[in-house]
């Protein structure tokens, strides 16, 4: 069990910044996991894995592609309150679920 964190890096949010999303997408696709995934994943360790992509266009078609497997999923937008405008897609979280799920989705990613 593991859970997926996709960050835009063409946005050269600063770390600050970045790092606030990220956590947004981990609890908010967190919320949306199954029980049974949720209780496993605790046991586990709550493993987690930061991605890389460089446009909202990745974004959009990685969050897509979670939804289409039926993977629990989240795409945060930001408030527009600091560095970015409004409604802005900054990340996408997916999981937790099975490693193996989530890597047919973000198997070809990089790490952050």
């Amino acid at each position: 069990m593991k859970q997926a964190i996709v960050v835009r890096t063409d946005l050269k949010m600063s770390k600050g910044k970045l790092a606030a999303q990220a956590a947004h997408a981990s609890l908010e696709a967190y919320k949306k996991a199954n029980p049974e995934d949720i209780e496993e994943w605790n046991e586990e360790g709550q493993k987690k894995v930061v991605l890389k992509v460089g446009s909202e266009k990745e974004l959009i078609e990685t969050f897509m592609s979670a939804k289409r497997e039926k993977i629990p999923a989240v795409l945060i937008q930001d408030a527009g309150r600091t560095q970015l405008m409004p409604g802005t897609s900054t990340c996408v979280g997916i999981g937790p679920a099975e490693d193996e799920k989530i890597d047919k989705i973000v198997g070809k990613l990089k790490l952050l």
